[in-house]
């Protein structure tokens, strides 16, 4: 009976995970998917555990990894440790989770209770095919401008739900289905484009053997396998398409080498579901589609492509090309390693670290203002953030799995596969068995075969991207498939004793117990963020009396940093309106309440950049109800230690320049004056020094010009500005004009 629901559990994580997603969250995929992996986690520890409490022993399966999933979580453990956020390396990145202590921890216990229970590794499979028929079907309409998750979440039968200033949230242009986002969906399904060539083989191999079913198989997981790979051309990932190519020459390969079986068969099914999705969407790189339109236009001069070609690869010309900003990232994250060789700046702390190092050429790309809270490289992001230990203890895990067990198991270059199932059909009749235990032994060979290439898709895509939920999931449970498929293994079986002792029923309690508390944590999680969420939807559209009220909930909930810091914002803003509104002694509690979080914060976790900017933000709030400039000089502070932790970021000196335009208005001493008129033009220099397109601050120099007198030299600023901006810029000719 156990052993059935861990096989359920097993089955319901592979269905559930990629299809989970919500609108009532702060971030609508990746959270949900973790979140459902804890809950998942904790219940196949809490079965398989009573299983070994039944059977009154350990059930640990020994495996060839052992040793390096040791390291590899010894290393990640030493990390987290000294990490500059502990919480963060412990829990993951807020919002996406995914790569913290906590999750590899999830994911170690998935892949031991998967070796060690009894677990039918083709169902498995099966449901992961399943699932990702279903997130390839959702995606679908999408592609056509009819979005099956706006009309979910919004009500609306199109894709305008979406953020249509990146190609990331554009699912006409870029797929991304309930993955989150087109490479996250791109490096799913390539790993699961080769589960779904086993089954084809399969098919094949069970159609000349007369199997009369598998026919009706083989037709239908060729359409699927051409459904896939036309969904991914559709995510437009590069890394994804590049990882299917390199599997399919890799599978090809070492199949017209070493099997031969019905190699020709195979290969044009493959050559089929792949080159006419080819034809059909396209690839999303101008060389190549240039030659497939020249191609296509013989059969058909008049058609024209659903989605022209220029607006996938460059949908604007001020849009800086993805893969140059990567190598940035990667400058950054090198830079970080040799700051921190050992073990990184902690496990996750790449949105707060890489600003450290982070390079000026960044602050010229269309994402100079994003938060970067992974390395867009997996192994760099390992470097950056576990350090040189990090990175060779997560090569050692891969090394050992595809040199040592996964070569022993496949057995490559092993004459076993050799044989020809044409031959065994002859002698049918006086050797079933024989037949039937060779074909078996056929099909595990090629399983691991097809397992070790989808796993090196995984190692492919995240070498232009990271690990999401899903893809991790893969990443740890794909060696438990193939080590599982052992026929060799033994599992012991859950015994049902006519009578339980006390003993283990006080221990099945304290199980038992436990569980509901973890899954009650998961909920209350869950809810804190909810809260969390509505928080700040009304903090965008500035109802911070609503968006407070919120977060008190969601603090109330959970003592999450992330909550503490958005509280305190808004009670800072709060205390400001108050103060307008006359009503003082509020103004002051909420003056004083916001302080003390955010002094808590900055406190508990003194070199995360983003706290001393809200402490930068607030000061010039309680400035505006104490009316005391010593507020506005402890803005300054926290923007110098801010400067002191990211060097590089623009904005830094622009809001330096802001507060000390706001000292000289205020002050009467006219030496006083000049040296904070000296330090605002100082300020917003350094600002364009590392940002020499940062139009906000040619604007701001501007204007600091003019109310300092320095009119022709503000002039000067403006047109510049309209020369290498635009000449139509409303506010600048304005500026002009006065």
């Amino acid at each position: 009976m156990i052993d059935q629901i861990i096989q359920l559990l097993y089955s319901a994580l592979f269905f559930i995970t990629p299809l989970l997603m919500t609108k009532s969250t702060s971030e609508l995929f990746e959270f949900n998917k973790m979140l459902f992996i804890y809950g998942s986690t904790v219940l196949v520890a809490f079965f398989w555990i009573t299983k070994m409490v039944i059977n009154k022993k350990i059930i640990l399966k020994k495996t060839p990894l052992d040793i390096p999933i040791v390291i590899f979580f010894l290393s990640q453990l030493i990390s987290t440790v000294t990490s500059l956020d502990i919480h963060t390396s412990f829990f993951g990145y807020y919002g996406r989770f995914n790569g913290g202590l906590l999750s590899t921890t999830c994911y170690v216990l998935l892949y031991y209770g998967l070796v060690s229970n009894i677990v039918n590794v083709e169902k498995l499979l099966k449901t992961i095919l399943a699932s990702s028929l279903l997130v390839i079907l959702w995606a679908i309409p999408g592609h056509f401008g009819r979005d099956l998750t706006c009309l979910l979440f919004a009500g609306k039968f199109n894709n305008s739900c979406w953020d249509n200033t990146t190609l990331a949230f554009r699912p006409e242009l870029r797929a991304f289905s309930t993955l989150g986002q087109p490479n996250w969906l791109g490096a799913y399904l390539a790993s699961v484009f080769f589960i779904g060539i086993y089954f084809m083989v399969k098919n094949i191999i069970n159609v000349e053997t007369r199997h009369a079913s598998s026919l009706r198989n083989q037709i239908l997981i060729s359409i699927y396998l051409f459904l896939n790979f036309s969904m991914i051309l559709m995510s437009r990932s590069r890394s994804a398409i590049g990882a299917v190519v390199v599997g399919l020459m890799l599978f090809v390969a070492y199949y017209s080498y070493f099997i031969k079986t019905n190699f020709k068969k195979i290969l044009l099914i493959l050559l089929l579901v792949t080159i006419i999705p080819v034809f059909l969407f396209k690839t999303g790189e101008n060389k190549i589609d240039k030659i497939l339109n020249f191609e296509f236009s013989i059969l058909n001069s008049k058609k024209k492509p659903l989605i022209p070609n220029s607006l996938v690869s460059n949908p604007s010309s001020s849009v800086t090309e993805s893969f140059d900003i990567r190598k940035i990232v990667w400058e950054g994250a090198w830079k970080l390693a040799l700051k921190y060789p050992l073990f990184g700046t902690g496990v996750e702390t790449f949105a707060y670290s890489y600003g450290f190092v982070r390079p000026v050429a960044h602050n010229l790309t269309s994402e100079w203002d994003y938060v970067y809270n992974k390395a867009h490289n997996e192994y760099f992001n390992y470097l950056a953030t576990a350090g040189f230990v990090g990175l060779g203890a997560y090569l050692l895990l891969i090394f050992n799995f595809l040199i040592f067990p996964a070569c022993r198991q496949a057995g490559i270059f092993n004459q076993i596969l050799k044989f020809k199932f044409l031959n065994i059909e002859k002698s049918l009749k006086n050797e079933k068995f024989k037949m039937k235990n060779e074909e078996s032994k056929f099909e595990r060979k090629i399983l691991t075969l097809l397992l070790t290439i989808a796993y090196i898709t995984i190692l492919i895509t995240n070498f232009f991207g990271f690990s999401t939920t899903t893809i991790q999931l893969f990443f740890f449970l794909i060696p438990a498939f193939i080590f599982s498929i052992d026929p060799n293994r033994l599992v012991p079986n859950s015994l049902v004793p006519s009578r339980l002792t006390n003993i283990q029923k006080f221990l099945i309690f304290l199980l038992l117990s436990s569980s509901i508390y973890l899954l009650f944590s998961i909920s209350v999680y869950y809810l804190a963020d909810v809260n969390y969420s509505y928080g700040l939807k009304y903090s965008k559209v500035n109802d911070q009396q609503k968006a407070a009220g919120y977060f008190e909930k969601a603090l109330k909930m959970r003592q999450e940093p992330v909550y503490m810091d958005r509280f305190s914002s808004s009670l800072a803003y709060l205390s400001a309106l108050a103060n307008i509104q006359k009503q003082t002694e509020l103004a002051k509690q909420m003056a004083n309440l916001s302080d003390t979080y955010n002094r808590k914060t900055i406190k508990d976790y003194p070199k995360n950049v983003f706290y001393w900017k809200t402490r930068a933000k607030n000061m010039y709030y309680f400035y505006l109800v104490t009316g005391n400039e010593n507020e506005l000089l402890q803005g300054i502070n926290a923007l110098k230690t801010a400067r002191n932790l990211y060097p590089t970021d623009p904005k830094i000196p622009y809001s330096m320049a802001l507060y000390y335009s706001t000292l000289y208005d205020l002050s009467k001493d006219q030496l006083e004056k000049d040296s904070l008129m000296k330090s605002s033009l100082e300020e917003i220099d350094k600002s364009i020094s590392l940002k020499s397109n940062y139009r906000e601050a040619y604007l701001f120099k501007g204007q600091l010009l003019k109310k300092y007198g320095q009119i022709e030299e503000s002039k000067k600023v403006f047109k510049y500005m309209l020369k290498n901006f635009d000449t139509k810029d409303a506010e600048v000719l304005k500026e002009l004009d006065k």
